[in-house]
């Protein structure tokens, strides 16, 4: 049996293992060790009610469905997007609203991107997202390439690093796109938490580690999956090799969610602890390519 400080010291460490795995509500500080080196990060600690940093984000606005017959039209208000208690708040809304677009939609809610402000070739990136629940949302956290407006979609690459479904509610998708291997056809794969346990219940970090070579998943710090030029059939092109920016969305409705019927609560809330974006402190080593 152990002695009183031996039982203390593993009640201690059972205690911060289920705060680490229930996701406590503590921002952790960022990654040191010496594979990574912090280069861009927002972690959403103004005021109450203030406005994104706008050094940092674009706030994209309009209701066209972006090419996914989504239903919302996004916008740059207050009720949408905003800084509270530590975090960002990007707010899903059931209201009559018509844009500067002259759309008119029946939802609201907001989608930054950081193009124009921060991209990079590489790295790691995360955030700490508690994502919302409900048929027809579709949060997601990801990234496009910066040469978008000049070779387009999806000539540019994509790359998933979280996206969920209300019909799923256990499970977010990582994948990559690319000429060639689009929607359906993406390079994708499923994390499912353990006991089947919603992610709209607590917060989580979703993170990828890009190298030149290869794309890997994260939740949590597990490594779920790991995606390689060697997945890719004849005809596809690897285009994970310039600078990406990064999206932070909630969607409300598309062809992949469907979308929101009887059972939908409004308004939905996705909350950003943190976003932070990393530097290898040594270049990656690039695998051998298969002859």
């Amino acid at each position: 049996m152990p002695s009183g400080r031996k039982r203390f010291l593993l009640l201690y460490a059972l205690i911060a293992g289920l705060a680490i795995t229930c996701g406590s509500q503590t921002t952790p500080a960022p990654t040191k060790n010496n594979d990574w080196t912090l280069v861009w990060s927002d972690e959403f600690d103004g005021p109450n009610g203030s406005v994104v940093d706008r050094s940092k984000w674009v706030l994209e606005t309009g209701g066209t469905g972006w090419g996914n017959q989504e239903l919302e039209s996004y916008t740059d208000r207050s009720e949408n997007v905003s800084v509270r208690d530590g975090n960002l708040v990007i707010k899903a809304i059931s209201e009559k609203y018509t844009g500067p677009d002259g759309v008119a939609r029946n939802y609201t809610s907001a989608r930054l991107k950081t193009l124009g402000k921060f991209s990079q070739t590489y790295g790691r990136f995360e955030a700490r997202i508690k994502i919302p629940y409900g048929q027809g949302m579709w949060p997601a956290f990801w990234m496009l390439g910066d040469d978008i407006e000049k070779v387009g979609w999806p000539a540019c690459g994509e790359i998933d690093i979280m996206e969920n479904i209300a019909k799923e509610p256990a499970i977010i998708h990582g994948s990559i796109h690319g000429p060639g291997y689009v929607g359906g056809t993406g390079i994708e794969a499923p994390y499912t938490l353990p006991g089947k346990r919603r992610f709209a219940d607590d917060f989580h970090v979703f993170a990828i580690e890009w190298d030149p070579d290869s794309v890997s998943f994260f939740v949590d710090q597990y490594r779920y999956a790991r995606r390689t030029r060697a997945d890719l059939q004849p005809g596809w092109k690897w285009v994970f090799d310039k600078p990406f920016f990064l999206i932070l969305n909630l969607a409300v409705g598309g062809n992949w969610p469907g979308n929101p019927d009887s059972t939908t609560v409004f308004p939905q809330t996705m909350l950003v602890d943190y976003v932070r974006a990393y530097q290898r402190s040594e270049p990656a080593k690039k695998e051998p390519v298969k002859p």
